[in-house]
């Protein structure tokens, strides 16, 4: 009996110290944040649209991975991720072997990213050159012509908003 209790007992204790934790309760960031500030991108790029969809891209995806609020004025945060597109690339990866047009493209964006937290403007997280990659085809020919590039970069946004807040929860 006594050896079956302490048995128990050594369990419990092995459990409590095996750094098992409910899942959306860890401490992500520093316990003082809990409201976050998404300003517009600023960018050096032709492809505008992108540094606009970026900001709403991140905000829901903080909202639907974590317990953080977003809020609009970054005066009413306790921290603000401030972005800056640097590079769009785009290449072709498949041509067509008839017309020799592009019938597949692969978009490369580049971005500086830096999470502040406002009251005391300590760096909590930055990352320089972060490369997201994005594929979509074209049509070849002219009647079935779609320009799905502003589709390929809605994925690209979404995609983006995911590493970007992985990479920032990863670092805590």
């Amino acid at each position: 009996m006594r050896f079956g209790l302490s048995l128990v007992l050594l369990a419990a204790l092995a459990f409590c110290g095996c750094g098992y934790h409910v899942g959306g309760k860890a401490e992500l960031l520093p316990a003082s944040i809990r409201t976050i500030a998404i300003p517009a991108f600023g960018n050096v790029t032709a492809r505008y649209k992108l540094s606009e969809m970026l900001p709403s891209a991140i905000a829901r995806e903080f909202i639907s991975r974590t317990r953080y609020r977003i809020v609009a004025n970054p005066d009413e945060s306790d921290a603000i991720l401030v972005g800056f597109v640097s590079n769009v690339l785009a290449s072709p990866t498949i041509l067509d072997p008839k017309t020799s047009r592009a019938a597949g493209v692969q978009v490369m964006v580049y971005l500086n990213i830096k999470l502040v937290e406002r009251s005391s403007g300590k760096v909590l997280y930055q990352r320089q050159g972060l490369e997201v990659r994005q594929r979509y085809e074209v049509a070849t020919s002219q009647e079935q012509y779609f320009d799905e590039s502003t589709a390929a970069l809605a994925r690209l946004s979404e995609e983006t908003a995911r590493q970007v807040v992985s990479s920032i929860l990863e670092a805590f």
